[in-house]
């Protein structure tokens, strides 16, 4: 087990009163989990501008950031994950996958049908009890 920080960003991207949640590929660390689209905050960047950049790589969306939800850290045996959630929208793009399995617009109130990763467990809590 490490002690490495590792800083990301998800987004929560709202559509019609739903929310996107994407489905982690065999291939990927922590496989067949759910968790928000976003990646790591590369040196320079701000989290809005890291979530924008990993939002359009991952799934060919252009979108906006709308609000801040939450910021959680989870220990993994890989370091500690520090995952900051936003709200978002989708400003122009259609949803294409790259990374990541299946995808699936869920209700707020449906979001906990799902696996989640640990570390977006929080956000997922919080995101259930609104109204998007």
């Amino acid at each position: 087990m490490t002690d490495k920080l590792i800083k990301v960003v998800g987004a929560a991207i709202v559509r019609d009163g739903h929310i996107l949640a994407v489905e982690r590929s065999e291939t990927m660390t922590l496989p067949n989990l759910w968790e928000f689209p976003g990646g790591k905050i590369e040196p320079g960047e701000t989290k809005e501008e890291a979530l924008t950049r990993e939002i359009q790589e991952e799934l060919g969306l252009t979108i906006v950031v709308d609000e801040f939800i939450n910021t959680a850290r989870f220990q993994y045996d890989f370091g500690i994950v520090e995952l900051s959630v936003f709200t978002v929208h989708i400003e122009a793009g259609e949803l294409r996958l790259t990374e990541h399995s299946q995808h699936k617009w869920l209700k707020p109130t449906e979001l906990n049908t799902l696996t989640w990763a640990p570390v977006d467990i929080e956000a997922v809590n919080i995101l259930s009890q609104k109204s998007v």
